[in-house]
């Protein structure tokens, strides 16, 4: 009898995730409530998950890289957080008033984040960007955006041109083109394009970004564009936005300005501000989040909203941003990212195969028919191999939809859950965590497809 291929190996591993998902499918499109969740023949459903770890209802325990799709950099419900989740859900979900916890939890952000002399809480990191962008318009009274190809803001119709591949069409389905029009899209690590293009048109206010790189640092970004860019915005009066949904508090307990000690005008937070409960802000300059304010004369931002500053996010929030203001929970993090970078790059090299691992701080990318020199062992948080000399295009461009499903696939047949191309880690991924990673990664590559694991690429990747 002839071996069964992948997909049928996982389908008969995971039936009842099978059968939940033809449930799904008649309730939602494509059978699943976040783009990245997809996966070809079907999602895996999950029943509980702890520290590193989280387990399918078909039982197996996976190592995990979605790790909250980075909410989580405690790992998996941290006792401290389940507790004053668990207290303050007895004494109340939703006041709809003010309460002490929002006081608390806006303390510790002004305490950690450098460039929050004022904040105002969200439900998610799409409504902090959006009312990011609101906030810069009123104040420069300019209505375009400046932002990088391959930078990832939300969902929102302004911030989704130029946010994915193929970068050379800004249309969105969905969207009008006078909103697109809004945003000018331009590539990422040109400081002359940025200068020239603000030079060029006077409607551009705000100048927004990923601080470590588009799509949590596909593209790498480094602290010497950021002040570069932090000189120009000033020198031509714009609003500058860090985007620090995804590395606020994770990259260091001050996000990646404080790591790098470049200070933007405003800052959106989400996922690790609210302990991986729902929960966003838009902290910065208390001159630009002025305009939320009744003033006498002055116009003004009406910003309400259900959920904000929900106390149990608050709960969650407060304790989650307790445990890291000391640095090592992001301490430990970077370094099983770092470990698990290097030990990638060990394995693709023995098996001589032409993929690589790259990344900075606790994230890692996996970049597949790869035909450029080999990364040297990384020593530091941010100072590795950048490839492709950081061309968006070989980075952060189209990807094999079949290489991904199978990849996925076959980590999770080995007990990792690794998302797409990509993963984060938690401070719970320990050495014996990461080394057990290495060894499902060795055994996938053996479950892939030649055609897939050897291709060779589109274009070159010196």
């Amino acid at each position: 009898m002839m071996p069964a291929t992948l997909s049928e190996r996982f389908a008969a591993a995971f039936p009842r995730s099978r059968a939940l998902f033809a449930q799904a499918a008649r309730l939602f499109p494509n059978g699943v409530t976040h783009e990245t969740r997809r996966l070809d023949p079907f999602p895996i459903y999950v029943s509980h998950a702890r520290g590193p770890y989280k387990w399918a209802v078909d039982g197996q325990r996976l190592i995990d890289y979605f790790v909250g799709h980075g909410a989580h950099l405690l790992g998996h419900c941290p006792e401290p957080i389940v507790r004053a989740v668990q207290e303050q859900m007895a004494r109340g979900t939703h006041p709809g008033a003010c309460h002490e916890l929002e006081i608390a939890w806006a303390q510790w952000v002004q305490k950690l984040i450098p460039s929050a002399e004022r904040l105002r809480f969200t439900s998610s990191g799409t409504e902090a960007t959006l009312l990011a962008l609101r906030l810069a318009r009123l104040h420069t009274g300019k209505a375009k955006f400046l932002r990088f190809q391959g930078h990832f803001h939300g969902w929102h119709d302004l911030v989704t041109p130029g946010a994915d591949p193929p970068y050379e069409d800004l249309s969105v389905p969905g969207v009008p083109e006078a909103i697109a029009q809004l945003a000018v899209v331009v590539p990422p690590h040109d400081l002359n394009r940025v200068e020239d293009t603000l030079r060029r048109d006077e409607d551009i206010g705000a100048v927004i970004l990923e601080p470590t790189g588009g799509h949590w640092g596909t593209v790498p970004i480094r602290g010497e564009f950021l002040r570069g860019l932090r000189e120009i915005c000033t020198r031509w009066q714009r609003v500058l936005i860090f985007d620090e949904v995804i590395t606020g508090f994770r990259v260091s307990p001050g996000g990646a300005q404080g790591y790098y000690q470049v200070q933007p005008d405003l800052t959106t937070l989400a996922k690790i501000l609210a302990g991986g409960l729902p929960g966003g802000c838009v902290a910065g300059r208390a001159d630009i989040l002025a305009w939320l304010e009744h003033r006498p004369g002055k116009k003004r931002i009406r910003h309400p909203g259900t959920y904000n500053a929900n106390p149990l996010s608050a709960a969650a929030g407060i304790t989650a941003l307790q445990l890291i203001a000391d640095g090592t929970p992001c301490q430990r993090a970077n370094a099983a990212a770092r470990r698990l970078r290097n030990r990638l790059n060990q394995l693709f090299a023995a098996r001589q195969i032409p993929w690589i691992a790259y990344g900075d701080f606790s994230m890692v990318k996996i970049l597949p028919h790869y035909h450029g020199p080999r990364p040297p062992e990384h020593h530091g948080d941010c100072d590795a191999f950048i490839p492709c000399q950081g061309d968006v295009q070989a980075l952060d461009g189209p990807k094999d939809p079949r290489l991904i499903s199978a990849l996925r696939q076959a980590m999770l047949l080995h007990g990792v859950d690794w998302w797409g191309l990509g993963g984060m880690t938690s401070c719970q991924h320990s050495d014996e965590v990461i080394d057990a990673t290495v060894e499902a990664f060795n055994r996938a590559l053996d479950e892939l497809p030649p055609a897939l694991l050897t291709a060779p690429p589109a274009s070159s990747h010196s």
